[in-house]
């Protein structure tokens, strides 16, 4: 028996649970409706897929959007165009900004700012802190709230909880996954001597594997006094993931593809442009971190989009201020690792869409099944292009990897069945949405 659908993806490569295959995909009401051989069927639009491969929605689970209080440097709009134009169907987006998004207040403000204004859907994080733990078990419940995140070491802005009380008070209040950027402060300030000005590449000496490990191996253990669960983001170390996989119960493990694609050359080539906290470390440390995706340790993949203005990196180090754009390199300098054979395909999805969804029991996302929102990375696997400065929607404009040749581009962003994006071109306009979680449906009535 025939049916009609609003839109059919026909005659692309479908990556999913069940494998890697021809199929083609049926949407209605911007959720998946059928999937298989619809050649038979009607559709009031068919977008023609062969020779593409389709992935579920890539979901970048860590970006800071900087709005509001630093939208000079980025905004909610600017950042979600980014992330369309590489792929990227959702966001999640980080509380530092000015003011801090520690209530329910500057939260709900944010949702309303990000509404039918960001390209893509999105969830805030509501940032920790020693004033609101008594609030955070409502808070973590907003619709819309992707849980709490937590700076143990001091990165950009001023939430720090550095404290083991301060954690464990945290972890006491809260049911959710809580997300942790794990760098141990006092060491921190400790090793301040050890920068070198002028030279960025003493930034991994300051910033030294024994501080991200020591502050991670503090967390695991007031995850386990308090039975609770916690996301360590930004893995940067061989240590750290030999540390972690001894703690899967409690702990889910974030890498990114920068600790994953540079080493301590990237300091010759790129100075300051290549400062981030956690640092960049040696191939040795790369390694680690690869191996950590081979034996399942890495959980997920997220960008740690954190744009800075040009003027702002170009201070002499230690001034030059620490991050990088992320969101729109994702899913291209991954796919290029795909070709190059470091790891499937089906690896890179369950990393970003499968994992996401596992992990902080998203709503409707993260799969290409039946009944889910209709969120679509599209990609060709064979298309050999190089990333510029010029492609970056984000408002600095700059990328650490301007001139480097990739095989594997983000074709299409398909977002509840509206095409957003589509070789290069934004076609709809802005209607992004709060992302749905399991564990803040009760809070949307």
């Amino acid at each position: 028996m025939s049916r009609h659908f609003d839109t059919i993806l026909a005659g692309g490569t479908l990556v999913n649970h069940d494998g890697i295959g021809s199929a083609d995909i049926g949407i209605i009401k911007g959720r998946i409706a059928a999937i298989g051989s619809l050649s038979s069927h009607t559709a009031d639009k068919t977008i023609d897929c062969t020779g593409l491969t389709i992935l579920p929605g890539v979901i970048d689970t860590q970006v800071h959007f900087r709005e509001p209080g630093l939208e000079h440097k980025e905004d909610l709009q600017s950042g979600s165009l980014s992330a369309v134009m590489g792929g990227v169907t959702g966001v999640f987006e980080m509380p530092n900004t000015i003011p801090l998004t520690t209530t329910r207040e500057t939260f709900e403000d944010k949702i309303a700012r990000a509404t039918n204004r960001m390209h893509c859907d999105f969830a805030f994080y509501i940032g920790g802190t020693h004033e609101n733990v008594a609030e955070l078990p409502v808070l973590e419940r907003l619709p819309g709230c992707a849980g709490v995140k937590v700076f143990m070491g001091s990165s950009t802005g001023s939430l720090l909880v550095a404290d083991d009380d301060g954690v464990e008070a945290i972890l006491s209040a809260i049911s959710r996954r809580a997300a942790f950027h794990s760098e141990d402060e006092i060491m921190l300030e400790e090793r301040k001597g050890l920068r070198v000005h002028g030279d960025p590449s003493s930034h991994p000496v300051w910033r030294s594997p024994e501080v991200a490990l020591n502050s991670t191996r503090r967390l695991v253990a007031l995850a386990h006094k308090t039975g609770k669960r916690i996301h360590v983001l930004h893995i940067s170390t061989r240590e750290e993931i030999e540390f972690l996989a001894g703690h899967k119960d409690v702990a889910s493990v974030e890498v990114t593809p920068h600790h994953l694609t540079l080493d301590e050359t990237a300091y010759e080539r790129l100075g300051t442009y290549v400062q981030m906290n956690p640092p960049i470390r040696d191939a040795a440390h790369r390694e680690g971190i690869w191996a950590g995706v081979h034996n399942g340790v890495a959980d997920i993949l997220g960008s740690d989009h954190a744009p800075h203005t040009r003027e702002e990196k170009d201070h002499p180090y230690p001034e030059s201020h620490s991050g990088m754009t992320g969101v729109q390199t994702l899913v291209p300098i991954m796919l290029d690792h795909v070709n190059a054979g470091r790891m499937s395909l089906q690896r890179f999805v369950d990393m970003t869409s499968h994992g996401p969804n596992r992990l902080f029991n998203l709503a409707g996302k993260g799969r290409i099944a039946a009944g889910y929102d209709a969120d679509f990375t599209i990609v060709d696997m064979n298309r050999t292009q190089t990333i510029t400065n010029e492609w970056v929607a984000s408002k600095p404009g700059w990328t650490p990897y301007d001139g480097v040749a990739v095989k594997g581009w983000p074709v299409g962003t398909i977002i509840r069945g509206n095409t957003v994006m589509w070789e290069g071109e934004l076609v709809t306009p802005a209607q992004g949405q709060p992302i749905r979680f399991m564990e803040t449906l009760e809070a949307e009535g």
